[in-house]
């Protein structure tokens, strides 16, 4: 009887009205909380979901180990996530929403940044080693797996020995900042083909564009 009891004042409100685990998505931009992380290189994840979330008028709320907002979609309902844990416990926020939101790992996407990518470049997978970024290296140790979709968006590598951290936590350059523009609206796009689409066909239609 106590258990009973537990189980209903501990309850927690879901923020996804849909009770098909198959049509409910969860979308993580990875990046660094913080007014001095925004404009990095790093916090493309972040800037990407900020640009779909303008796009469809959406406003993010603070809530347990991230900022969060959801839009439905053509019969599909998406939960947009900012971890609020820093890129190295990334993993922590991912697994504590797929759970309560009983969201499935095929339904899933991360979005990161590549310094192995060309600026502007996107590539989409659905498997794949964490490459040495911190963000997914955590995601992956704590779902004990390689395999979940990810989309990598290139942010180059014009840095010497030794300057890859001051590289990517630092800010774009004006040519950068001037490209983005057309590059999130692209990004955008991606995350709805993943939506409505599905991995495979993301892949080929985005991969290198």
């Amino acid at each position: 009887m106590f258990d009973f009891f537990k189980s209903i004042f501990s309850y927690k409100k879901t923020y996804l009205q849909e009770s098909n685990p198959m049509k409910k998505y969860l979308i993580i931009g990875l990046g660094n909380i913080g007014p001095e992380y925004a404009q990095t290189r790093h916090n493309i994840g972040f800037k990407i979901l900020d640009a779909l979330a303008n796009i469809e008028d959406l406003s993010f709320n603070t809530v347990k180990l991230g900022d969060v907002t959801t839009y439905k979609i053509k019969g599909r309902t998406v939960l947009l996530l900012k971890p609020s844990t820093y890129m190295n416990l990334s993993g922590k926020a991912v697994q504590y929403w797929m759970q309560k939101e009983n969201i499935p790992l095929e339904n899933i996407l991360v979005i990161t940044d590549d310094i192995n990518l060309d600026f502007g470049t996107i590539r989409v997978k659905t498997k794949g080693s964490n490459g040495g970024h911190n963000g997914l290296k955590d995601i992956q140790n704590v779902l004990n797996t390689t395999t979940y979709n990810r989309f990598r968006f290139g942010v180059g590598a014009d840095f010497g020995k030794g300057r890859q951290v001051d590289y990517v936590l630092g800010k774009w350059n004006e040519e950068e900042r001037e490209a983005l523009k057309e590059r999130l609206k692209q990004s955008t796009e991606v995350i709805k083909s993943f939506v409505l689409a599905g991995i495979e066909r993301t892949m080929n239609t985005f991969n290198g564009s």
